[in-house]
């Protein structure tokens, strides 16, 4: 009996490398695809964004600084539509970086990726969100600046490293822009 039973035990089956290699091959192959597909939409986008004119950059002499900041910048889209990011000019590249607020305007500089200039006169608003491009964050997480470039409304976002900084900011931005809308009343 004992001899009967060592006959009927089998050794274990024998792992099939190659269906294991071509399951393995077909997921990167898969994954590859995915990631191209997604590049390619991204360059559609911004083809579709071509119209936008480039960035400004900052003058020669920009006055002093009132306010400076470091944090993170987490991408530009169209004005109230907080999933509509704008890619064209590398305003969709999320990055670090410092922003400096002067009479003429709000210089971003992003290590990395383009930096760009707004002009005071194109600034519209500064409110704190808590959300833009596809990025939440808790309420009044965000510092969400409305700005016009050519004949389109911006919200760009961007997160300071200190976040009390937030609120003199947005109350710095304001009174800025009601301050040259007085002024250009006035003319």
């Amino acid at each position: 009996m004992a001899a009967s039973m060592v006959a009927e035990q089998k050794s274990a089956d024998v792992t099939d490398w190659a269906a294991r290699i071509g399951w393995l091959v077909g997921l990167v192959l898969f994954v590859a695809l995915v990631y191209w597909l997604m590049r390619e939409g991204w360059k559609w986008r911004g083809t579709l964004q071509s119209d936008l004119p480039e960035l400004p950059t900052a003058p020669e002499d920009t006055g002093p600084a009132k306010l400076s900041m470091s944090g993170r910048y987490h991408g530009s889209t169209t004005a109230g539509q907080w999933l509509d990011r704008i890619v064209a000019h590398g305003l969709g590249t999320r990055s670090r970086v410092e922003l400096t607020l002067t009479d003429a305007g709000l210089d971003v500089v992003r290590p990395g990726a383009t930096d760009f200039f707004i002009p005071a006169e194109a600034l519209r608003e500064a409110l704190l969100g808590k959300g833009i491009a596809g990025k939440v964050l808790s309420e009044g997480g965000l510092l969400v600046v409305t700005w016009a470039h050519g004949d389109k409304l911006i919200d760009s976002g961007f997160r300071s490293d200190r976040a009390a900084e937030h609120t003199e900011w947005v109350d710095a931005l304001n009174n800025m822009i009601n301050k040259s809308t007085k002024t250009e009343g006035a003319r």
